[in-house]
């Protein structure tokens, strides 16, 4: 009688996928989109479908003219078969599952094929769903990002991960489909609102104290020309962002983290819980400085951080103008099962990876450790600490 025995098969994969910089990408003296879809090989004109962020249209009202005057200028490398289409900006774009049906009726409409491109030209949201839309067409064209806030260029513009909000939930769908390339206009930062502006600096600030002791100190050195908005001093820092990051990426061993463990989340798990419990008055990053000012304070209490390196880490953040402190922090805190409980987000990061839970936490600025358990009566306190502060700085500054 034959044997059944069990087939292994191994299947290794390379993923490359460039990061460019440049300013005006769609200036028609500017070949750098061009030149990224002919890296391809291929001949022929690709066809290219864009979707942009309805914000970019209030300070660049001339966008959607540029860019189709761009596809003209350069008919013989791309063409543009249906018009663009305009999506919200921020989280509604990822809170309403309409929007991915509706590229997919774009894509569709244009008859778009797997050699054929998306581009998404917007925030980081707008580029999460857009995302999450190509990946599932034709089960996966060519994604394009052209990122338009600091958050997006130095974060999650150039990563893997595409996702929509789903059940109350930050990034319930979504898949890990790298881009095929992604495009940095400086140009876009200079419209961002301060909050925009300040915002992506959160994620700076977050792999800087994971992973680079040196990116820290430039960026507490620098504290006062970012607040002024320096481009050039903004723009070192998402190059060196976006670097940490995608060298862990490639690096880490777990890129599409099959594992328990997700050190690029330092301080997420309460920042998507409070995104959601302010019903996302909260920019992202505006939430992750809140969370790396929680899991920090909570590091300094076990014993990991000494009590000038929590002072510099919460008073660089300060500077930079972050609010550390919300009331949704404490809400309802003591109450476990109560859907306000900032702790029912640690059962959900640890729902979101699976696994046993992992939370990375600061040994040292530059150095993190990950732990499987934490002490939730220890990390009231760090809320309270936390609060306190905040309010003897606000009096300091008062009173100065």
């Amino acid at each position: 009688m034959f044997k059944l025995v069990p087939i292994h098969q191994n299947i290794s994969v390379t993923f490359q996928y460039q990061i460019q910089f440049t300013n005006n990408v769609f200036n028609l003296k500017n070949p750098t989109l061009a030149q990224v879809i002919t890296e391809d090989g291929e001949k022929k004109p690709k066809k290219v479908v864009a979707v942009v962020d309805a914000e970019l249209l209030e300070y660049f009202p001339r966008l959607l003219k540029e860019l189709v005057a761009y596809t003209q200028f350069y008919a013989e490398i791309l063409t543009l078969p249906v018009e663009p289409m305009i999506v919200p900006a921020g989280e509604a774009a990822k809170n309403d599952p309409k929007l991915v049906d509706q590229i997919h009726q774009l894509i569709d409409t244009g008859r778009l094929c797997r050699h054929s491109y998306i581009l998404a030209v917007g925030g980081g949201a707008v580029l999460d769903l857009v995302g999450y839309a190509a990946a599932t067409a034709h089960r996966g064209i060519r994604l394009v990002r052209i990122p338009t806030t600091v958050l997006a260029q130095n974060d999650s513009g150039v990563g893997v991960k595409n996702g929509i909000n789903a059940f109350g939930k930050k990034n319930f769908l979504g898949t890990f489909a790298p881009p095929y390339a992604v495009i940095n206009d400086s140009a876009f930062l200079t419209t961002l609102s301060d909050r925009d502006w300040r915002s992506g600096i959160a994620e700076a600030v977050k792999v800087s104290l994971i992973k680079d002791a040196n990116f820290f100190d430039f960026i507490h050195k620098n504290t006062a020309a970012l607040v002024r908005r320096e481009m050039d001093i903004m723009q070192q820092l998402i190059h060196f962002c976006a670097q940490l990051h995608l060298e862990h990426i490639a690096n880490s061993g777990d890129p599409f983290e099959m594992g328990s463990s997700r050190p690029l989340d330092f301080g997420h798990w309460a920042a998507h819980k409070l995104e959601h419990l302010t019903d996302y008055s909260l920019r992202h990053g505006e939430a992750v400085a809140i969370g790396i000012a929680l899991d920090t304070t909570y590091s300094y209490l076990i014993g990991l951080l000494s009590r000038s390196q929590w002072q510099t880490i919460l008073n660089t953040l300060s500077a930079l103008g972050f609010s550390l402190y919300v009331p949704e922090l404490a809400e309802q805190s003591s109450q476990l099962e109560h859907p306000r409980c900032l702790f029912r987000g640690l059962t959900e990061f640890q729902e979101h990876l699976g696994g046993e839970l992992t939370i990375t936490l600061l040994q040292g600025i530059g150095s993190k450790i990950e732990v499987h358990e934490v002490d939730l009566s220890l990390y009231r306190q760090a809320i309270s600490l936390l609060r306190e502060f905040i309010e003897k700085s606000q009096t300091l500054l008062t009173a100065s």
